[in-house]
């Protein structure tokens, strides 16, 4: 399985080209990371993501038609840049007629901290709040992702580690927080993970966006009326 990942629902604009053939013993696969390319910049998302797939195909020496798959992290992230990363991900799979598979975006930033412990993974929503969800360990996420301010959710968190952008900015909510854990998002951790889930045969997510709120932008609830002169 050849897998391409991507990801947009953080600042980071994210792009992953991995090697995942089945373990010889029989075991968990390793996946192999053949090339990822990588640009924090929260406005250029639309701008910054084919070119991030065209490093990474370049890089390994290979075309987009060699591609078996695709894994897309779809959140939660705020509306314009989510979609980007989610687009993208659709329109090379019907290209292409290969699977497109979605995973929480949260994950893939727990997966790259490999903690073995109780953690949290907290990533910035803007607004004065965050994303977040909490792990038993980096492979296993135990409640939903959510979306909340940090006072609100200060004694959940209080001494717990923690990674992600969110984390950081809130670090006196997020006390426990990892200074050397993942702030952004990692498309070669988030492929990773996607390719030790379907080695396992489960079912991932269906490449739809995890937005939990409503987008910024909204349509005015009512119209200045013009009349004719």
């Amino acid at each position: 399985m050849l897998l391409l990942a991507l990801d947009t629902a953080t600042p980071a604009v994210s792009a992953a080209l991995l090697s995942c053939d089945p373990a010889p013993d029989g075991g968990r696969p390793a996946p192999r990371v053949l090339a990822e390319a990588r640009e924090v910049d929260a406005r250029r998302h639309g701008e910054l993501l084919l070119p991030a797939v065209d490093r990474v195909l370049d890089e390994a020496g290979l075309k987009l038609d060699a591609v078996t798959d695709i894994v897309v992290g779809v959140g939660p992230g705020p509306y314009t840049g989510l979609r980007v990363g989610l687009v993208t991900a659709a329109t090379f799979g019907a290209a292409l007629d290969v699977p497109v598979h979605g995973l929480c975006s949260l994950d893939g930033i727990a997966y790259a901290a490999g903690i073995e412990e109780p953690f949290v993974v907290a990533t910035d929503a803007r607004r004065k709040e965050v994303y977040w969800a909490r792990y038993a360990d980096f492979r296993t996420r135990t409640t939903d992702p959510a979306v909340d301010r940090p006072a609100d959710i200060a004694e959940q968190v209080a001494g717990v580690p923690a990674v992600g952008a969110g984390a950081v900015l809130y670090d006196g909510t997020f006390d426990g927080l990892r200074a050397d854990g993942p702030e952004h998002q990692s498309a070669a951790a988030l492929g990773a993970l996607a390719a030790e889930k379907l080695a396992r045969g489960e079912t991932l997510l269906p490449p739809r966006p995890l937005y939990l709120r409503r987008p910024d932008a909204q349509v005015p609830a009512n119209y200045k009326v013009v009349t004719p002169k």
